[in-house]
């Protein structure tokens, strides 16, 4: 790992076979993206659930990737990690939480290429995501967010940890 003198910038090589991969990795928080937040549901956010969504974006930056995690009442609640795909996580993350999804808020460490994680999320009950956005079908997911009544916040930067 190379660190450079502002603490802000750093390299990661990891070996894999017949080759390496190097990434830059993810040193950026909650309080880089909150003044950028932008809401693309019907429904904004509640200030409790922003809190929440503040705490789970904070979570999922540490959980290997495809990562979600689920927050209520300023507590972790439900995780899934390392799948294949963020659907796949995120029912991880909701049988996990079992009925204490219901209220909860989530939060992906990427974008929704689909709507699915959506409706998952919503036939568990959750009230609000945050994730960066940037899908060339981000409508799909803002559209079922608008359905469920389910306040959907953009932050425009992804987590994403191998």
């Amino acid at each position: 790992m190379k660190l450079t003198d502002d603490n802000q910038n750093y390299t990661q090589y990891t070996s894999v076979r017949g080759g390496m991969l190097v990434q830059d990795l993810d040193t950026k928080g909650y309080e880089d993206v909150k003044d950028n937040l932008k809401v693309v549901t019907n429904r904004k956010p509640t200030d409790k659930e922003m809190e929440d969504l503040a705490f789970a974006w904070t979570i999922v930056k540490h959980v290997k990737s495809n990562a979600i995690a689920l927050v209520k009442e300023g507590r972790m609640v439900g995780m899934g990690g390392g799948q294949t795909n963020r659907v796949g996580a995120a029912k991880i993350a909701i049988e996990e939480a079992g009925e204490k999804a219901k209220g909860a808020v989530l939060s992906s460490d990427a974008f929704f290429p689909m709507g699915d994680t959506v409706e998952a999320a919503a036939k568990a009950g959750v009230t609000a995501i945050i994730q960066p956005g940037g899908s060339i079908r981000d409508q799909e997911s803002i559209d079922n967010a608008n359905k469920y009544n389910i306040a959907m916040v953009f932050t425009g930067m992804r987590h994403f940890k191998h």
